[in-house]
């Protein structure tokens, strides 16, 4: 008998962790699930687009071709500053094809053969 009463003191201990377990939101896994996939899923996405997104590097302006709108190439001359690379880049659209801008901008990194 004596059993019995210990284990039916333990019960209400029991409904109290339960309470205290029901006013957790039962989605808050599932959240944690879906926001760990979410950040995964967009990291395999940047990591895949990565390639694309950044600029080429040519050793003469003459090796350029094709510089569709919006596109940019470095081009390593030597005709910057030291410290500096030439971007030339697509700008504006005419009946000719795409004009091209040349300006010098900082270079970023060590210099690539």
């Amino acid at each position: 008998m004596r059993i019995f009463r210990v284990i039916t003191q333990c019960r209400p201990e029991r409904a109290e962790d339960s309470e205290i377990s029901e006013t957790t939101p039962p989605m808050t896994k599932i959240s944690r699930i879906t926001l760990l996939s979410t950040l995964l899923l967009g990291g395999f996405a940047l990591f895949s687009f990565g390639p694309d997104a950044r600029a080429e590097q040519v050793a003469r302006e003459q090796d350029i071709v094709n510089l569709r709108l919006g596109q940019r190439v470095k081009v390593d001359d030597g005709t910057c500053p030291a410290g500096q690379i030439k971007e030339v880049s697509g700008a504006k659209m005419i009946a000719s094809g795409v004009v091209h801008t040349r300006k010098c901008i900082p270079r970023l990194g060590p210099k690539i053969k």
